[in-house]
């Protein structure tokens, strides 16, 4: 009877822990902060590099040109070299639009192979940084497609202080779900991370102490004062770790409130499972602290906890206990399909609403194989890792010049 007692008062806390922790997610995901229009909108160059051939490629590159931004735009697209796939797309979007006689101030850029210790991407921001001429220099991920407010609200937001030196737009998934794998993508970002990240941000007072680096923008000085990009070499996660940089140097990184479509569709079970083992193995060494972590570790420890107690019960034949216990990870999954659809994806298929519990059933198994694997694919290439879930080849550190 007291065993009874003790799995039936589990599950209690259980259910309110869960109603809490949706209720603090759903309340951040309706923030919005105002920002304020500049007088003067300084120019930006958009450093873009493009590695494959994304879903909606041409639609992604469309948008990137048709930024709808008030002030001087520079449009770098970077590839390692000539035989990636999406060049003759670029090459082709260029002509028309000149051809069409809109005024373009966009380019390719090459940056050969990285070297070793640095991450494809890092090694197209810095080949990209080095050809900018803005005031201020944006990066963003090729497979993102931002409305023509995206790139004005984002740089509004870097501007409203002075002590701003980074900003970055929040994600998020909205296309329709073609594949199983696109809605376990879905129930990631926009079901797990999102959430997490607009609580935490709200809890930060509107800041992060690192960057989710789909579509960021800096101020030039802080980019000098943190050493370069080049700071990050040896890092996987290299935009989070800019980000820790940027606050270590005394500077915040602002998080807009215009979020920017991820375009990810037809996402086999296998590519899934690999971008799951990726971002477990970047939350291990990008995201620093507990702080942002502590909110899905919370949702993931309910989901166990009631699965496990409520297997317990069962097995004792205290039904009561086990209903009230399995609710919670029946709630969990629950809460991140009407999360999802919350943060603006769309509507799920009937046959795709357990897809957030499966996702969550098989992260200790996905953990497990991050901590014992040590290599990542990513973008075509493989990236062996240390322990920490860094570069295995990892050069000294830069160093740091912090503000006056």
């Amino acid at each position: 009877m007291v065993f009874e007692l003790i799995l039936f008062f589990i599950g209690v806390l259980l259910m309110v822990a869960l109603f809490r922790s949706h209720r603090q997610q759903k309340t951040a995901l309706g923030r919005r902060d105002a920002v304020r229009p500049l007088r003067r909108y300084p120019s930006v160059t958009v450093v873009r590099p493009i590695k494959g051939l994304d879903a909606g490629a041409q639609q992604n590159l469309d948008a990137a040109l048709d930024h709808g931004y008030p002030g001087p735009v520079q449009t770098l697209f970077v590839f390692d070299d000539r035989d990636e796939p999406a060049v003759p797309l670029v090459e082709r979007t260029l002509a028309r639009a000149r051809t069409d006689g809109r005024q373009v101030d966009a380019r390719i850029v090459y940056s050969g192979q990285p070297p070793r210790g640095r991450t494809g991407k890092l090694n197209a921001m810095i080949a990209g940084l080095r050809r900018a001429k803005g005031e201020l220099v944006a990066f963003a991920d090729s497979d993102i497609r931002p409305d023509r407010q995206a790139l004005t609200r984002l740089v509004e937001t870097l501007m409203a202080r002075r002590d701003n030196g980074s900003a970055f737009a929040p994600v998020v998934v909205t296309e329709p779900a073609t594949t199983t794998g696109d809605v376990g993508y879905a129930m990631l970002l926009n079901g797990l991370y999102g959430p997490a990240a607009a609580h935490a941000t709200v809890r930060g007072g509107g800041e992060l102490p690192f960057i989710m680096g789909q579509f960021m923008v800096f101020r030039r000085e802080v980019l000098t004062k943190i050493g370069g990009l080049e700071t990050a070499d040896g890092q996987l996660v290299d935009d989070m770790y800019l980000g820790l940089r940027v606050k270590q140097v005394g500077y915040r990184n602002t998080v807009s409130s215009h979020a920017v479509p991820v375009i990810q569709q037809g996402m086999t079970a296998g590519e899934f499972a690999r971008t799951f083992l990726r971002w477990i193995a970047f939350s291990r060494s990008g995201l620093p602290g507990r702080e942002f972590k502590l909110a899905s570790w919370v949702r993931g420890a309910i989901f166990w906890v009631g699965l496990v107690a409520a297997g317990v019960a069962l097995s004792q034949g205290f039904w009561l206990a086990a209903a009230l216990n399995v609710l919670a990870p029946l709630g969990i999954a629950a809460s991140m399909n009407h999360l999802h659809r919350a943060l603006g994806g769309a509507p799920l298929s009937w046959r795709h609403f357990g897809v957030g519990f499966v996702v969550l059933l098989v992260a200790p198994l996905v953990y497990f194989q991050v901590l014992t694997r040590r290599s990542v694919t990513w973008r075509g290439r493989s990236y062996e890792l240390n322990g920490q879930a860094q570069l295995a080849a990892r050069p000294l550190e830069q160093p740091l010049h912090r503000a006056a």
